[in-house]
């Protein structure tokens, strides 16, 4: 399966200039934990970083930095991590891993954002198919057990 299939295609994004009080209005705004930044020309989306809720508390709350002054390009994590729609389930997994993010946006072959997958996204597709096998289980026992009593 294509991570294009699972990935949330609803993301929230700002730009380097969006003050952290702007971003985090938009996270609770949105109940997300994160916003992409991205940098919009010739009608592309191309993310160029990501800002968590970590990131608000660690880098500017805790460091006592006036949100309303400091901008998202201030703090954003720049090395950004991205997949491409057609990555397989089980590579972005390993890449997630590889790189430790939780949420990698998801491009497609020109680089424009389309999505973002999340961890919790891949837990909840993981979750449904092992609970399919273990109903296989169940159903080759009962079919095993009616075939030969």
């Amino acid at each position: 399966m294509a991570i294009g299939e699972i990935c949330n295609r609803e993301v929230v994004v700002v730009t380097r200039e969006t003050t952290i009080t702007e971003a985090a209005q938009l996270m609770r705004q949105h109940h997300v934990g994160d916003v992409v930044v991205v940098m919009e020309q010739g009608g592309l989306r191309t993310p160029m970083g990501i800002l968590t809720d970590r990131d608000v508390v660690v880098e500017a709350v805790a460091a006592s930095l006036d949100p309303a002054t400091l901008s998202v390009g201030e703090i954003m994590t720049p090395d950004l991590a991205t997949v491409q729609e057609n990555t397989g389930v089980f590579e972005a997994i390993r890449y997630m891993r590889d790189k430790g993010v939780r949420r990698m946006p998801v491009v497609d072959a020109d680089g424009d954002l389309i999505g973002i997958l999340a961890l919790d996204d891949l837990l909840e597709l993981l979750a449904e198919e092992l609970g399919a096998l273990a109903r296989l289980i169940a159903r080759e026992q009962n079919r095993e057990s009616k075939l030969r009593p």
